[in-house]
């Protein structure tokens, strides 16, 4: 008799927050959480897809996570910490006799966020070495100059809306026929000292 009267106290205790995606993401409600202390949402991280953040069905693939950062009244908001494909989409851009291109890179934003961004690309046909490397040295100059002149907000935009994508992608298909270019994995690293403050 008195565990579940336990239970149930327990969960008499709580309430519910609104998690909202933070404002570079339109400010989205991202679903709801119980808590009986709004000091223990913070860190927690909640993951979406694109697709519910753009109401756009083509984005179903992309899972982007939040990190909860401080909490307002019933508000809880968050800060962006990374996105990737879902396992399924990854799989079905793989192809025989093609050449997948990846590139891995530590980029600082302009306004000090450190980020981790994975970048593929994959080809019609199969590709010599050469023109891979050649790939890989686009991609790494394309995220590192996008990273040093945008903000953090405006960095996670354009990895997770394409627009980093769709610049490798033109500036890469002169070196091999390209059929898909995506970054399919990004991570926050490290947040500058006064935006972990505030």
């Amino acid at each position: 008799m008195s565990p579940r009267k336990r239970i149930r106290d327990k969960w008499r205790g709580k309430s519910w927050y609104t998690v909202l995606a933070p404002p570079y993401f339109g400010n989205v409600e991202l679903g709801t959480l119980p808590a009986d202390d709004p000091d223990k949402l913070v860190g927690r991280v909640i993951d979406s897809t694109l697709y519910e953040v753009t109401n756009d069905f083509a984005h179903q693939y992309l899972k982007i996570f939040f990190r909860i950062t401080d909490v307002d009244g019933k508000t809880a908001h968050t800060v962006f910490k990374g996105h990737e494909y879902s396992r399924d989409y990854l799989r079905s851009l793989v192809r025989r006799r093609t050449t997948r291109v990846d590139g891995l890179f530590n980029v600082t934003t302009k306004d000090g966020y450190k980020m981790r961004v994975a970048v593929c690309a994959f080809t019609l046909s199969r590709i010599k070495t050469s023109q891979e490397q050649a790939i890989r040295i686009i991609m790494k100059k394309i995220v590192k100059e996008k990273a040093s002149v945008l903000t953090f907000d405006q960095f996670a935009q354009e990895i997770v809306l394409g627009k980093i994508a769709s610049d490798i992608y033109n500036a890469a298909k002169r070196m091999a026929p390209l059929r898909h270019v995506g970054v399919r994995k990004s991570r926050l690293t490290t947040q500058p000292q006064q935006a972990v403050a505030g």
